[in-house]
């Protein structure tokens, strides 16, 4: 390959020379360059989009063994995000993550190292590769109450303890752009001689400014899966899959990814992938002016509208009775790192200070003026900017934060009383944790292995009960509250009581269910008698 052209878009060139040729199309798809709809119209804004549409044929190369233009795009990402191999995935973070655990994985019964409160595809992939898990606790930021990720001392513990593991898989940033420091993980995985596997599905941005925090691979990740269409600018399942170092099997990772992605990978995707990376290639950190003042703006306004507060990292956490030893006269434990120590400046996660609004309830009201927000659970909204977001967008939001206020005055409702959240970021009450969506507390700091296949759960094994009745006993399916799609149980797993508590205030701040036979969470599926160590 000659020397590398960041200015260059590859796919998306050769996806412009194959329209401007005109050729006639005697090969897949069916629809002929949308030439199937007679009237353009019945087709859309998707007419368009299909005259670009095309497949493997002579020129266009193939993903599963690229040689030409997709393996051009492939080394410029690799150039552009600092890996040392670079992969373009169709089939979103869901296949990068499939893909690395199959591969650390290539055997039933092999053993993973994973954070709790992974994606709901990470379970899957524990579930295809039949593997075991040993679930790591993550730590929690007792401003927020939100989860982060494993401390550094927790992941060596179990590495220790479970000397056969094939590595250790954790997530960062998580969906509120909360996180730490990776490179002491890294180093903990390194000196155990496995590889550190990073869903970074939210972070396909970080590293690229000095504003955002550093990315995975420059902490020594080996393994990072990014959603490029999450917070840059690829379509909708256009993510990738970046790798370093010696610790990963790359000639069967290639192979793992050519068994969870489609053999008729989208060409629009990958076009998309190719012009999200030219742009960061080419622009740098000017990329990101725009979408930072946008940020700026809404912080300025917040500082007139303390109704509304921004979630921050604290500088420094100190243990429990620290500051009353010192106070006693008695030397103060040292510090110890965060748990919560880069917050992305693109994930505004805003609460009512005044404690009258929860979050589900805050985000109706917002998009009843015209405001999308990404997600809520009881006690935020997440608010995803992006490169993309413009200083007037940004005033309409301040402009609907400054509505809500006026039309909301009162006093707290139920779901705020319980929160009890409080700013001081030096110990909110512990219920502000067992109301998010992204939290799990059913495993202890390092679980006990837990065993996953695909073998289905038999009806017969089951029954159907109320939810409120079923504490105590053992799911029969997957509870993934959504978003963030994280599953708060899997089947195997046991019903506690702060599980059971979280689910009932979730479903009744609004929130969606996925995994379950009925997505009202009026009832839930458990085994007859209960089944412990498989999932």
């Amino acid at each position: 390959m000659d020397k590398l052209q960041p200015g260059r878009a590859p796919v998306y060139e050769m996806l412009q020379q194959y329209r401007q040729k005109g050729n006639i199309s005697y090969h897949v798809p069916g629809h002929k360059n949308g030439g199937a709809y007679l009237n353009p119209e019945d087709a859309g804004f998707l007419a368009e989009v299909m005259r670009y549409d095309v497949t493997e044929i002579t020129g266009t190369d193939d993903l599963h063994r690229p040689e030409g233009v997709i393996r051009e795009a492939q080394e410029l990402a690799a150039d552009c995000y600092g890996a040392e191999e670079s992969f373009l995935l169709v089939g979103g973070s869901t296949a990068g993550n499939l893909a690395l655990i199959l591969t650390v994985c290539p055997e039933p019964g092999m053993l993973l190292v994973v954070q709790r409160n992974v994606h709901k595809s990470v379970i899957h992939g524990l579930m295809l590769a039949g593997a075991r898990a040993v679930f790591l606790e993550p730590q929690i930021d007792p401003g927020s109450g939100l989860a982060v990720a494993p401390s550094p001392e927790t992941v060596q513990a179990a590495l220790a303890a479970y000397p056969e593991a094939a590595g250790v898989l954790v997530t960062m940033p998580n969906y509120y752009g909360m996180g730490s420091d990776l490179a002491p993980l890294a180093q903990a995985c390194h000196t155990s001689g496995v590889p550190l596997l990073v869903d970074e599905a939210h972070g396909a941005h970080y590293g690229q400014h000095p504003a955002l925090p550093p990315g995975a691979l420059a902490c020594g990740a080996d393994g990072v899966v990014q959603s490029t269409h999450k917070m840059l600018t690829a379509l909708t399942m256009g993510a990738m899959l970046h790798v370093q170092g010696p610790w990963l099997d790359r000639a069967l990772l290639r192979q793992r990814l050519a068994m969870v992605q489609s053999s008729s990978p989208s060409y629009p995707v990958m076009a998309s992938l190719d012009l999200a990376r030219r742009l960061l290639h080419c622009q740098g950190a000017a990329a990101f002016t725009a979408g930072l003042a946008a940020v700026d703006i809404l912080r300025r306004g917040l500082a007139a509208l303390p109704r509304f507060q921004l979630l921050q990292p604290p500088a420094q956490q100190q243990p429990p009775g620290g500051a009353g030893n010192a106070a006693a006269g008695n030397v103060a434990p040292p510090l110890r790192p965060a748990a919560y120590t880069a917050q992305d400046p693109f994930k505004a996660v805003i609460y009512d200070a005044a404690g009258v609004l929860g979050g589900f309830e805050l985000q109706r009201l917002l998009e009843a003026r015209g405001i999308v927000p990404e997600m809520s659970d009881d006690r935020h909204v997440v608010l995803a900017f992006s490169l993309g977001s413009k200083a007037e967008e940004a005033a309409v939001l301040l402009e609907a934060l400054w509505d809500v206020a006026a039309q909301s005055q009162g006093h707290p409702g139920n779901a705020a009383q319980e929160t009890s959240y409080t700013n001081s970021r030096g110990g909110a009450s512990s219920s502000a944790a067992q109301h998010s969506t992204w939290n799990n507390f059913s495993v202890p700091q390092i679980s006990d292995p837990v065993a996953f296949s695909t073998k289905p759960v038999a009806a017969g094994e089951t029954e159907t009960i109320a939810l409120e009745a079923s504490a105590g006993r053992m799911a029969a399916e997957m509870v993934i509250p959504y978003p963030p799609g994280i599953p708060l149980l899997y089947p195997g797993e046991p019903v506690t009581a702060p599980i059971l508590d979280r689910l009932i205030a979730l479903r009744g701040g609004g929130a969606k269910f996925q995994g379950c036979a009925d997505p009202a969470l009026q009832q839930i599926k458990v085994y007859h008698i209960q089944k412990g160590g498989e999932g």
